[in-house]
């Protein structure tokens, strides 16, 4: 079974939130990169259904020259090959462009699968996966939280939850499914798995080359600046120390109606 995945680099963010001067992006000066969870998942499953049924697993990114760090990241837990969709470095590219980008690798390979993140961890478009199965003419099933092939290969069926209830979908290959965090447990990449990664090529082809200049001129949801929510300041009182605190603790535990 051939498999593509297609991750994305994103800001490994943790703690305060910080952003740039411009508020249009997260200040990452402070922070690395990674793909997002849901990704790590993707190829992770991918793998995994090689592993049973054989075949390979390559990965695709568009961004710029420092993605190949994620590409190579994916390489060293099981996958084969990697594509790397180079853009200039500070290049903003929606869910359209996105999707034609990666539509550019997909349909030049005999891809049974082609799996994906339900959601970038940055920008949570939700778009990419269901417009890259649009362009490609294939099924799609988001959301996803099981994934079980039959015996043949040749059909897989698709398990999420949705406002509470199960839903199973049978879908014939190929298809496109978009998985979600907690479908599996990523792999740890061992160091025979590192050494190889590093020493593996990388494809590289230039955005401009992949992307349909309809598709790159096309009118989208454009952001225009960013804003970190105000969080709830945290107030302490200090009720007392040692035995005079007690009649105030015993007054606010009954203004709290704890004790009667």
């Amino acid at each position: 079974m051939e498999i593509l995945v297609c991750v994305k680099r994103v800001p490994t963010v943790g703690g305060a939130i910080t952003l740039t001067g411009d508020q249009r992006a997260v200040d990452t000066s402070a922070s690395g990169f990674t793909i997002s969870p849901h990704e790590e998942c993707a190829v992770e499953e991918a793998v995994r259904l090689t592993e049973r049924f054989g075949g390979s697993v390559t990965v695709a990114s568009l961004g710029p020259p420092a993605a190949e760090e994620q590409l190579r990241a994916c390489l060293a837990v099981g996958a084969s090959a990697a594509v790397l969709i180079e853009t200039p470095e500070g290049t903003e590219t929606g869910p359209l462009a996105t999707a034609a980008a990666l539509h550019a690798v997909a349909a030049a390979g005999d891809f049974a699968l082609v799996l994906l993140g339900n959601e970038a961890s940055d920008t949570g478009d939700y778009q990419v996966g269901i417009r890259l199965a649009h362009l490609l003419g294939r099924p799609v099933a988001t959301g996803i939280k099981e994934l079980t092939a039959a015996n043949d290969g040749a059909t897989l069926a698709a398990t999420r939850t949705y406002r509470g209830r199960v839903e199973t979908f049978t879908l014939p290959l190929p298809a496109v499914i978009a998985v979600k965090e907690g479908i599996n447990l990523p792999r740890y990449p061992s160091l025979p798995g590192r050494l190889r990664a590093r020493r593996a090529p990388v494809s590289r082809i230039p955005a401009a080359e992949a992307i349909p200049p309809a598709a790159a001129a096309a009118p989208e949801v454009r952001m225009t600046r960013l804003r970190v929510p105000d969080l709830p300041r945290k107030q302490t009182t200090v009720l007392g120390s040692g035995p005079q605190a007690v009649p105030a603790l015993v007054a606010l535990l009954a203004e709290l109606r704890v004790i009667e």
